[in-house]
């Protein structure tokens, strides 16, 4: 049995870790110079998003012996709407560094990996499939699988991020919600350490300006944490595409990862579910359980995420004051904290999404 995995990001390294563990050694190829070969930036693993899963690291270790170590647990995030604060507190998650840090996701699933990865390559899908009887798409992008009809497109973003300086609690992420200054979007801040951490805004008006909307959403966060961040790294996407594809599996080929449609449209992470599909392909590859099948509640997750994403762009910043104001109530808190909690399994998206759903409709009625 030949089989190629076109990438060597986070879905390809976990498909080449399940395939080895079933007897099977992949034939690797990635275009880059090394794993991880790209910007640095920190995500986070929120519970809540990955239901019905509890505890992700923890499920990925015990299911598919796959180790991973986060930067940290989450134990209190700060939400920064317009003119409030508020925050979630307890055990929510998880946060974790991506690209060549050398304690990122990609290296550490690299040392867990014994197939040799043949870097700079110039192989092309239509030449690999030829030569494998298998080939798993995990390019990190949608474009092989847009070239093969084989993708929705959802949401159209622009993308800037940074490295910076500052003082920082490892364990509380910062969210912001402004829409005078991001449109229909969101800001990060997600620390690395103590010293340094990552701040990236996401926002659907892709027509805007990126560096104005960045240079008052980068005066507002140093007001806010009352603090003069200095920049050390940067990047920054335009028009960059979040969808999902049609079908999982064509004939043998296999969509992994952001080729799949791993990225969450609510709140812009997709590292469990690229973790997921690569290994679940390894399971089909190998015979053992059905590609297909287990990727359904991938499916339902994204559809439930991307009507949570419709509801967010239906606010106005009035009313995401008055959420986050609310959070303020040490009931209202707590209740928050343990529906968002890994200790809890209640599956929020999908409870919440009928409700959201009607109110997007009664919105685009309302609108026409």
């Amino acid at each position: 049995m030949e089989v190629a995995i076109m990438g060597a990001g986070i879905s390809g390294l976990s498909c080449a870790i399940t395939l080895e563990k079933n007897g099977v050694t992949p034939t690797i190829f990635e275009k880059r110079k090394s794993v991880g070969d790209r910007f640095v930036n920190a995500e986070s693993l929120f519970s809540i998003l990955n239901r019905p899963i509890q505890d992700s690291i923890s499920y990925v270790a015990e299911n598919f012996h796959i180790k991973l170590s986060p930067i940290t647990e989450v134990d209190k995030i700060f939400l920064h709407s317009k003119n409030q604060v508020g925050s979630v507190n307890g055990k929510i998650g998880y946060t974790n560094i991506r690209g060549r840090h050398a304690n990122s996701f990609e290296n550490q699933l690299a040392k867990q990996v014994k197939s040799k990865i043949n870097f700079n390559s110039t192989d092309e899908y239509k030449d690999i499939c030829k030569k494998f009887d298998y080939v798993v798409l995990a390019t990190g992008d949608a474009e092989y699988a847009v070239k093969l009809n084989n993708y929705r497109y959802d949401l159209r973003c622009a993308v800037k991020g940074v490295t910076v300086k500052g003082e920082f609690i490892k364990s509380n992420p910062h969210v912001w919600f402004n829409y005078e200054i991001l449109p229909k979007g969101y800001g990060w801040l997600i620390p690395f350490s103590k010293e340094e951490a990552h701040l990236v805004i996401v926002y659907t008006d892709s027509t805007s300006e990126i560096d104005q909307i960045w240079d008052k959403f980068f005066s507002l966060v140093c007001k806010s944490l009352d603090q003069d961040l200095k920049i050390t790294d940067d990047f920054q996407i335009k028009n960059y595409m979040v969808g999902i594809c049609n079908e999982s599996k064509i004939d043998n080929t296999y969509f992994i990862g952001n080729c799949f449609g791993a990225i969450s449209p609510g709140f812009g992470f997709g590292q469990f579910a690229s973790i997921l599909t690569g290994v679940y392909s390894a399971y089909d590859i190998c015979g053992l359980e059905s590609y297909e099948e287990l990727v359904k509640p991938l499916f339902e997750n994204y559809n439930h995420s991307i009507v949570f994403r419709r509801f967010l762009e239906q606010l106005t910043d009035k009313q995401i004051d008055f959420y986050v104001d609310k959070l303020n109530n040490k009931i209202i808190d707590k209740v928050v904290g343990t529906v968002s909690s890994k200790n809890n399994g209640i599956d929020f998206l999908r409870l919440a999404t009928p409700i959201m759903k009607l109110v997007n409709d009664y919105k685009q009625i309302e609108s026409r």
